[in-house]
């Protein structure tokens, strides 16, 4: 049976010492999670009572096998009961949760390996459970990295003998999470009880969440808005929460709004721009959406972890406005590993802002009276979470006034404590309590814009060029959709830098490649003035990040070692 919307239990958001506090208390009422099957069909409910109990046994078995405060313990995130029940056992134990991903479609067996084999050696970890049907891939990595690799199934067999369990501090690292870009030099985000349950208060207030709120999510656990946003923050805010494996939606997308519909006390649902995209796509065939979807009640539709496009956002309105979906339920966000989750929330009901800024403000450059003014359109991201600061800067430190764009920087009780065993890194971002975000923005009366990754920016004869803008342009064009291209700088063997455009392109007609390679050749110019790089690559070929975004960087890197090959096509 599902936990119910509402209970008696009075609500405090996440005015909790410690994570592990917050349970006890939301295990106190009839609330908890909810998995299901790619269908929607309900697997099982499990209320807070209930994984409180499994975990208080987990923890007990992980002290009887020699876990101590302050040990790593690693857990591929499968979306489930077995890993919400470890999360919270070793918090219980005084260890710290390493969450790592599942393999993805767009990796193999041995790439999957080597990714874990890297976070392992980074996080350097006592245990690592995953579930029995990764155990050839997970169990490998754990033998490279001489770690003991633990099915999960199996160690729910052991017994758990009655033993104190240790008191934890506030203060004390509640977690590790790696952030979603690099895995070959990850990052081990050390986030303390006091950062942690500071943002997930910021999360209730700046969503302004009510009695009988209730969360649908697909979103992964290994990523910092599936696990902060739609795990612990309903934990320790006493939500009610529907879960589709991230799998499941991948393969079913609608099945997301069909688990909407469903549950007639769904308010709250988060994804990154990609999911509301695919199904507007996925509807742009069908009937009518009302003949299928009710969407009435979905009061907080949010929307971050990735840039987001008004475009695909008014798309999915014109798309599902029919069966009941408004556009003021949009709710985008900004938020970062670093600063535990959230850094600006839009406030509820004001939906998705633009503001039209001049491509040369972007690059920096002073407007070149021969060439006509093109806009950008840049998405309002909210004001500031609660406790948390935002100041827009140059290279060198100084301060911004309102409407410059430059480094975004943030300051809150919820920043992280630091990147774990890497202090240069950690120096690196974090100055006299404030984080440089790596984020390119600016302020507009209070309201926080991004404009794009600063390391991202594509550098050529000194003018400024987003690779996003790139990117859209190409977009535009038939048959190509978010996801398809990626656009980065190299140097050309004459010394010069140069934008490369990799575009995925599933025509096997050579005529038809060496068209489009033209039309896309003069889009970009169009853009940028420039004449690019232009490879076309088979489908399924550009690498994402562990939370299924485009990684530039790593499509940079496998395109100039070779190991990303494009289709010959005459000149």
């Amino acid at each position: 049976m599902a936990t119910p919307s509402s209970d008696a239990l009075k609500r405090r958001f996440s005015d909790f010492a410690t994570l592990g506090e917050a349970l006890d208390y939301a295990a106190t009422g009839t609330l908890g999670l909810n998995f299901h099957d790619p269908r929607g069909q309900l697997v099982r409910g499990y209320s807070y009572r209930e994984l409180r109990e499994n975990a208080l046994a987990q923890a007990r078995r992980m002290i009887d096998a020699g876990v101590a405060p302050g040990d790593r313990i690693a857990l591929v995130a499968e979306t489930g009961a077995e890993f919400a029940s470890l999360f919270f056992g070793v918090v219980y134990a005084g260890g710290w949760p390493v969450p790592l991903p599942l393999p993805t479609s767009f990796g193999g067996r041995e790439s999957y390996i080597d990714q874990l084999g890297v976070q392992l050696k980074s996080c350097d970890p006592k245990m690592l459970f995953y579930p029995a049907e990764l155990a050839s891939m997970a169990g490998e990595a754990a033998r490279i990295a001489g770690v003991e690799g633990i099915e999960w199934e199996a160690f729910e067999t052991r017994p758990a003998p009655e033993v104190p369990l240790p008191a934890a501090q506030t203060d004390d690292i509640a977690y590790l999470q790696y952030s979603s870009g690099s895995t070959r030099f990850p990052h081990g985000v050390a986030i303390t009880h006091r950062a942690l349950l500071n943002n997930l208060a910021a999360h209730a207030h700046g969503m302004a969440l009510i009695e009988g709120d209730r969360c649908v999510s697909w979103l992964p656990w290994y990523h910092d808005m599936g696990l902060v946003g739609c795990f612990l923050s309903p934990v320790a805010n006493q939500v009610s929460v529907d879960y589709l494996k991230t799998e499941d939606f991948a393969r079913r997308p609608l099945a997301w709004l069909e688990l909407i519909s469903r549950n007639p006390g769904t308010t709250l649902s988060y994804s990154p721009t990609f999911g509301y995209d695919i199904c507007a796509r996925r509807m742009s065939s069908q009937t009518k959406a009302s003949d299928r979807f009710d969407l009435s009640r979905w009061r907080v539709a949010g929307n971050g972890a990735d840039m987001i496009r008004p475009d695909v956002m008014q798309k999915f309105v014109d798309a599902f406005a029919d069966a009941g979906f408004k556009a003021s339920a949009f709710l985008p966000s900004y938020g970062l590993a670093e600063a535990t989750l959230a850094v600006s929330i839009m406030p509820p009901g004001e939906g998705i802002v633009v503001e039209l800024v001049e491509e040369t403000q972007l690059s920096g450059m002073s407007a070149d009276g021969d060439r006509p003014q093109r806009y950008r359109s840049i998405v309002n991201c909210g004001r500031p979470v609660r406790d948390m600061e935002v100041q827009i800067r140059e290279e060198d430190g100084t301060p911004l006034p309102d409407k410059a764009i430059g480094k975004v920087w943030c300051r809150g009780p919820s920043v992280m404590v630091g990147y774990f065993r890497d202090t240069a890194a950690t120096e690196a971002c974090l100055r006299d309590g404030w984080l440089d975000t790596g984020d390119m923005g600016y302020l507009s009366d209070g309201y926080v814009y991004i404009v794009g990754r600063a390391k991202d920016m594509i550098i050529v004869n000194g003018r400024n060029h987003w690779p996003q803008d790139i990117e859209w342009a190409v977009e535009q064009l038939p048959g190509f959709k978010a996801g398809d291209i990626a656009a980065f700088a190299i140097t050309t063997p004459g010394g010069e830098e140069t934008p490369a455009v990799l575009v995925q392109c599933r025509t096997s007609d050579d005529a038809e490649r060496t068209r489009l390679r033209d039309e896309i050749r003069e889009r970009v110019r169009s853009v940028t003035g420039m004449n690019c790089v232009i490879e076309l690559v088979p489908p399924r070929t550009l690498p994402r990040t562990s939370s299924g975004k485009l990684s530039r960087a790593k499509a940079r890197n496998l395109y100039l070692a070779g190991e990303i090959k494009p289709y010959d096509i005459a000149a």
